[in-house]
């Protein structure tokens, strides 16, 4: 990533764990997948401001002060960000490849064309959101979570994209897909990210393994008659770049395109490993 466009970086990983910078804190978190070992020595891992646990419950251990929130620079974008009780802060770097896409189908589009209208499902704080809205494209932003969706907009005011076309719905994603089927709405293009276990709005469950068929099928439906893209990501273990793969490739046929799928991965400098931090596949009409 351009220095001048990111605030973030990725130090080490290994022995379980990844090192990672948010603009002036520097936090060491649980990473399953960086069963290698660490590349930098043990007094350069202390320096990390603070450590997520899942000993005996989930918790950060502090080492230094840090604020209670603070803003990260990622791609361009401003977020804010505040360590949670899952061990997330608040954005996810890996995702900057679907944001990025995004930007290159913008540039081939034509000239004067209409700007795509695209949903975003499980939109958490909003980094897709905003990528696709300083775009040009209009956006339906859905996340189950009200504080995830206030969040969100907050994002879009620190961006200047506050008067963007975007909605700004919480609601479960099941019900809403239903809803926009019913009343005919659609979308040229749409980004989804399901987690492996959910709530809805209102408790509604949701697990990857028993919905993530169905929901294939709703995003089919309100799909417009030319649509742009579908961009599927996934964390869930198992859920491997040939399994999104085969799910876009049948949850679209007929329509042509292509799919392509990979690895998401966190990178570092020249002497830190990556990380793999998720799966995705995207289905393009051009």
């Amino acid at each position: 990533m351009n220095s001048a466009e990111t605030d973030y970086r990725l130090l080490d990983a290994g022995n379980g764990r990844k090192l990672e910078q948010f603009g002036p804190v520097i936090l060491d978190r649980p990473c399953a997948q960086a069963v290698w070992r660490t590349s930098l020595d043990r007094s350069e891992w202390a320096r990390a401001h603070a450590s997520f646990t899942r000993d005996e419950g989930k918790r950060w251990e502090v080492h230094q002060p840090i604020p209670e929130r603070w803003q990260v620079r990622l791609e361009g974008l401003n977020f804010e960000v505040q360590p949670t009780d899952f061990g997330h802060v608040g954005i996810f770097p890996e995702h900057v490849r679907a944001w990025r896409w995004m930007a290159a189908l913008r540039s081939r589009l034509l000239a004067g064309s209409e700007p795509l209208s695209v949903l975003n499902l499980f939109a958490y704080s909003g980094g897709a959101t905003l990528a696709a809205a300083r775009l040009g494209f209009r956006v339906c932003h859905l996340d189950a979570a009200r504080k995830m969706v206030t969040w969100a907009r907050h994002n879009a005011e620190l961006n200047g994209l506050s008067g963007a076309p975007v909605r700004w719905i919480v609601d479960d994603v099941q019900k809403f897909l239903a809803r926009e089927g019913r009343r005919g709405v659609v979308y040229e293009g749409i980004i989804l990210d399901p987690p492996s276990y959910g709530r809805g709005s209102r408790q509604e469950l949701f697990k990857i393994d028993t919905h993530l068929l169905d929901l294939m099928d709703q995003c089919r439906r309100v799909l417009s008659s030319q649509p742009a893209f579908v961009f599927l990501t996934c964390h869930t273990p198992g859920y491997t770049p040939l399994v999104l793969e085969h799910l876009l490739g049948q949850g679209l046929s007929g329509l042509g395109g292509a799919v392509s799928a990979g690895e998401m991965v966190l990178e570092g400098g020249p002497d830190v490993l990556p990380v793999p931090s998720g799966t995705y596949a995207v289905w393009s009409a051009r």
